[in-house]
């Protein structure tokens, strides 16, 4: 099979590889579509994010989906065929945390095109059976791949205890952002307030939902005194993190999702005084089949969000325009031509 392998920062190839065959309690998947992330991003440019460092080649790519090809020994046969989105983890069964429900912090996580598991920017993967979701007739190869950047979306909502009647303010406009304010939405928020620096993705906001959509700037006072129920910051921007706290009324939650400054200093009294709950959200877990059924049922639309598709000779192109302004997700489908 054919994949784009990251062999160091800025340096990606296209190389041949065998077709993994997949182990007892696994499914071969023959790749439809995959998102590009900004975790791709950053080890293409950097080859590393934090502790996780690219020591050898590596395959970018989680946010994918496709058709079942072939099972292991111990999976019903009549899977094959089957079009699926993937979960791309896989935590030790047996970790405190897995046995807890929260198989996303088990600390043994092998997860996609995190240093050194391969992801999916190739023809095919592997994934164990029970995390290859089954998606409706209905749902897009590019919606099934988009199931997980949805998953954080809902796993933040969830954290947030957004309900029937919250009020919730999105920091950050990008690709996460416009995913957030589309599940709080679903949750049943009546006010959605988004906000950025960028006039393009305030306008992108506005389309899929957002009552309104400020600048972080030059509304920063208006953003300051809100009184929402809820924050889910995207953005990562210190800026935007200290103005998403003094936005919440007392007793609000506040979650924070984009990858920003390693510290950051917090206001301690506003925190104590409001009784604040400020969280951290790594990854998802158990959001699959709640992502695939806002999805069919039209209350998330993910087709709308992809601005740019490619095919594997170009997944260095694909990751270099990801990031601009006028840009959600870029995707790759690995069977395309290039």
């Amino acid at each position: 099979m054919r994949a784009s392998v990251l062999r160091r920062a800025g340096d990606i190839v296209v190389e041949s590889r065998p077709v993994p065959q997949p182990a007892a309690d696994e499914v071969l998947i023959r790749v439809g579509a995959v998102g590009i992330c900004g975790s791709d991003v950053h080890y293409f440019k950097e080859g590393r994010i934090g502790d996780f460092v690219v020591e050898s080649p590596l395959v970018l790519g989680h946010e994918a989906g496709g058709t079942i090809v072939a099972v292991g020994s111990d999976v019903d046969g009549s899977r094959v065929g089957e079009r699926v989105s993937i979960e791309p983890q896989r935590p030790s069964p047996t970790s405190r945390q897995s046995l807890a429900g929260a198989y996303n912090l088990c600390p043994h996580m092998e997860f996609y095109a995190t240093p050194p598991i391969d992801g999916a920017f190739a023809e095919y993967v592997t994934i164990q059976s029970h995390f290859a979701f089954r998606i409706p007739d209905s749902v897009s190869e590019d919606a099934a791949a988009l199931m997980e950047p949805l998953s954080v979306g809902i796993a933040a909502a969830r954290k947030a205890g957004i309900t029937a009647g919250s009020r919730v303010l999105v920091t950050g406009a990008g690709p996460i952002g416009i995913i957030a304010l589309q599940v709080a939405r679903a949750f049943g928020a009546t006010e959605v307030i988004v906000s950025d620096v960028d006039p393009e993705r305030r306008a992108q906001a506005l389309k899929f939902g957002a009552d309104r959509a400020l600048d972080a700037i030059a509304d920063d006072a208006e953003l300051r005194t809100l009184g929402v129920n809820a924050l889910l910051e995207c953005s990562g921007a210190t800026p935007a993190v200290l103005a998403g706290l003094e936005a919440l009324a007392p007793a609000g939650t506040a979650v924070l999702i984009g990858m920003g400054a390693d510290e950051i200093a917090f206001p301690v009294p506003l925190i104590q005084n409001r009784e604040l709950v400020v969280t951290g959200i790594f990854r998802y877990a158990n959001t699959w089949p709640t992502a695939i059924d806002l999805v069919s049922t039209g209350r998330v639309d993910l087709d709308s969000l992809v601005t740019g598709t490619y095919g594997l000779d170009q997944v260095e192109e694909a990751l270099r325009v990801s990031t601009a302004s006028t840009s959600l997700k870029t995707m790759i489908r690995p069977g395309s031509a290039s």
